[in-house]
């Protein structure tokens, strides 16, 4: 397989919504423990998530200050020298979270110490890849207005050595993975719960895929599903 492995790992209501008010509630603490908990305890080279994600989850909005930084000459991968073997992938189209350092910082072990890897488009401000350098944060572009899912994972394979990768996003990241048939295994949290309208489903988009279920269970009132694609 010339990319990663692919576990798309979420939290979800009764009526499939991953992203919404109901995430926050006292009933759906539980659940999250034990997202949290499979999150530890897998198997994997890190996690993925989109710009919104990583923004409410671990920059808090930070945006850089690009007036300093002089444009890079060239477009190209950039690959640090120190890689860990655990990182934190950032779909960032256009180049705008505001990292301070090369790794998360977390207390979770799940998250924290992951070494941070960009993904952007070729609409990325030439100074934001100055920027990225002076963290030494290694960045890789899998397009040129939009990001190509499938480029991205073959050069995350292919560059850093990346076999396997939790999918922990919302609707518009988890739907282009699933409409390029990229998604090997689901992990599911059940919270006992129904969302509210508002809420986001899984997948934004879809087509139909088929999964088998392979392990079911419950946990603290959750109910945690385990497929594989057939």
């Amino acid at each position: 397989m010339q990319r990663p492995y692919i576990i798309c790992h979420m939290v979800t209501s009764l009526d499939g919504k991953v992203t919404g008010d109901f995430l926050y509630t006292k009933e759906c603490e539980k659940a999250t423990e034990v997202y949290y908990e499979i999150n530890r305890n897998t198997k994997s080279n890190g996690f993925i998530c989109g710009r919104t994600t990583m923004e409410e989850s671990f920059t808090n909005g930070h945006y850089p200050e690009l007036s300093g930084y002089n444009q890079v000459d060239e477009m190209e991968d950039f690959v640090p020298g120190n890689l860990t073997g655990f990182y934190a992938i950032a779909f960032d189209t256009y180049g705008k979270l505001g990292w301070k350092s090369d790794k998360i910082i977390d207390e979770d072990p799940g998250y924290g110490g992951a070494q941070i890897i960009e993904v952007l488009s070729k609409q990325a401000d030439e100074r934001y890849l100055a920027y990225l350098r002076e963290l030494n944060i290694g960045y890789i572009f899998a397009g040129e207005k939009e990001i190509d899912v499938e480029l991205a994972l073959f050069k995350l394979k292919n560059t850093f050595g990346i076999n396997t990768l939790l999918l922990e996003d919302g609707s518009m990241i988890n739907a282009s993975f699933q409409k390029a048939d990229l998604i090997d295994e689901l992990s599911l949290v059940v919270a006992p719960i129904v969302a509210d309208k508002e809420s986001k489903p899984l997948f934004y988009d879809s087509v139909i895929s088929n999964y088998k279920l392979i392990n079911s269970n419950t946990q603290d009132g959750a109910l945690v599903l385990n497929y594989k694609r057939k």
